[in-house]
C-alpha cells in the first residue's frame, strides 16, 4: 500500500469523520441541508477531501434513479456518504459531481476564539 497524506482544512468550521476525526469538508461548501438518506438526515456538498470512492452502481433513491459511488473515509475506511455520478432525470442533473455526507457519520468542528480578560 502506501502512506496516507491527509488534507487538513483551514477554516472557522468544518465537518469531520465521526469515527477518526479526519477532516472531510468545509462548512462553506454545504449546498443543501435538506437531504435525506436511509438512516436520517444528510448534507449536499460541492467539495470533500480525504475520501476514497467505491465502484459505480445504479441506485434507486427518493428522487429517482441515479448512478452513484459510495464515499469512504481514507483514514478509517468507514462509509460516510456517496457521490452523484449521473442522474437519469433532467430535474436532478444539478446533483452530478456533488457529494452527500450522512449526518450521523460526520461531526462538525467550530473554531471559537477564546478571549481572556485580565483585570
Amino acid at each position: 500500500m502506501g502512506r496516507i497524506f491527509l488534507v487538513e482544512l483551514k477554516g472557522r468550521s468544518y465537518y469531520k469523520c465521526r469515527f477518526c476525526n479526519s477532516h472531510l469538508a468545509l462548512a462553506d461548501s454545504v449546498l443543501s441541508w435538506s437531504f435525506n438518506c436511509r438512516r436520517g438526515r444528510a448534507y449536499l456538498f460541492s467539495d470533500v477531501v480525504n475520501i476514497m470512492l467505491g465502484p459505480q452502481e445504479e441506485r434507486l433513491m427518493l428522487s429517482g434513479m441515479h448512478t452513484v459511488e459510495d464515499i469512504f473515509c481514507c483514514c478509517c475506511g468507514q462509509i460516510v456518504g456517496w457521490k452523484y455520478v449521473a442522474a437519469h432525470d433532467k430535474n436532478q442533473k444539478y446533483k452530478e459531481g456533488k457529494f452527500v455526507l450522512e449526518r450521523y457519520r460526520i461531526g462538525k468542528y467550530v473554531f471559537e476564539l477564546l478571549v481572556s480578560v485580565f483585570f
